[in-house]
């Protein structure tokens, strides 16, 4: 990520997995937990759907609300 003239260390695991003819790429941030996924052609190439999840990503973490929060589920 570009902010400010400075490069943003991040990392970022991807996941791939087939569904039939289709391919679900997932993409998590590795310091909170966020995870995104997007559903594409298995005819499409990887790297379309790995950088589509990692630009998803980038706009929820941009986006975000709020504190981020430990562990699974929402704080009612």
């Amino acid at each position: 990520m570009h902010r400010g003239g400075r490069q943003a260390q991040q990392d970022i695991i991807i996941e791939m997995h087939q569904l039939g003819s289709y391919v679900k790429a997932s993409a998590i941030d590795a310091a909170t937990g966020i995870e995104v996924s997007v559903i594409g052609s298995s005819a499409s190439p990887d790297s379309v759907l790995r950088n589509a999840a990692v630009r998803k990503l980038r706009y929820v973490l941009e986006n975000r609300k709020g504190p981020a929060r430990e562990g699974r589920g929402i704080l009612v």
